[in-house]
């Protein structure tokens, strides 16, 4: 939604500066300086990424509108799935989890916790190393190294697309300055014309320069950036159930385990103590 918005106030402003100041609309609509220059940036993108960077770009664009940070009930979810399963382990034993693990989308304990439930990295992330806890001895301190190490690579995955576009709109001036020297090498094909039409032309040569600045820092960096902003909120769910996990497998009570992990949520949507307290009774 408020990427929404940003758009209309870099263009109104933009545009409503330039209309103020007596510009003409007619002459910054410039066909062949938008091919030049998007052209040039998609073929750029196309050079620099594999095949599975691009199709996660695509598959992450929607997010820039869409996407949202974990809210306060996601997070009390986890700690409550957590909880339910740390409670089974010290009640029933180790084993007793394995179907769960096994197969969560059938599992009574994961179907408790839709929100959480439906993000299938996090799932895979709990179920993949419970079953490192109830198959081995681990330890608390080798479960945290390989939980880290995992997250790590998970988070890195997440931000491609945004790194990918952001290196896009560095690109942009230059390219737009391309665009500008195109159009000057074609005003100096025109050089015996009057002074008004040279004017226009070396006019619509500056419009590539504008144009390529315009997209990199008012609408391609930021969406970069937005696209960072959602890996990296969207990534703290994995240090929460990691607290969490190596909390309980160094000896902790699974109610003294999820409140460690609670500790980990950022300040906007962490929960009070009495708000976990509740939600697990509940």
């Amino acid at each position: 939604m408020f990427a929404i918005i940003g758009i209309i106030v870099v263009l109104a402003s933009v545009i409503g500066g330039y209309v103020l100041g007596h510009g003409n609309l007619h002459v910054l609509w410039q066909p062949a300086e938008l091919i030049i220059i998007g052209g040039a940036a998609v073929g750029s993108m196309l050079i620099s990424n594999p095949t599975k960077v691009l199709m996660d770009v695509v598959k992450k664009l929607p997010l820039i509108f869409t996407g949202k940070a974990p809210s306060k009930e996601e997070y009390l979810e986890a700690l409550g799935l957590m909880n339910a399963l740390f409670s089974k382990m010290r009640k029933e034993g180790l084993i007793a989890i394995e179907s769960d693990i096994e197969n969560p989308a059938e599992s009574a304990i994961f179907a408790k916790y839709p929100k959480i439930s439906a993000n299938h990295h996090a799932v895979g992330y709990i179920a993949d190393n419970l079953k490192v806890v109830i198959s081995t001895n681990v330890t608390p301190f080798e479960l945290d190294s390989v939980m880290e190490m995992e997250a790590e690579v998970h988070h890195t995955e997440s931000l491609s697309a945004s790194q990918s576009i952001t290196r896009v709109g560095d690109a942009l001036p230059a390219l737009g300055i391309v665009a500008a020297v195109l159009g000057v090498i074609l005003t100096m094909g025109k050089i015996a014309e009057p002074p008004e039409v040279l004017g226009h032309h070396i006019g619509a040569a500056l419009v590539g320069t504008f144009l390529g600045i315009l997209m990199a820092y008012g609408f391609v960096s930021p969406f970069g950036t937005n696209l960072e902003h959602n890996a990296n909120e969207g990534s703290i769910i994995f240090l929460v159930i990691k607290v969490a996990l190596v909390s309980f497998v160094g000896g902790a009570a699974p109610q003294i385990a999820v409140e460690f992990a609670r500790r980990a949520i950022p300040s906007t949507e962490k929960p009070t103590f009495n708000e976990l307290e509740e939600s697990l009774r509940s």
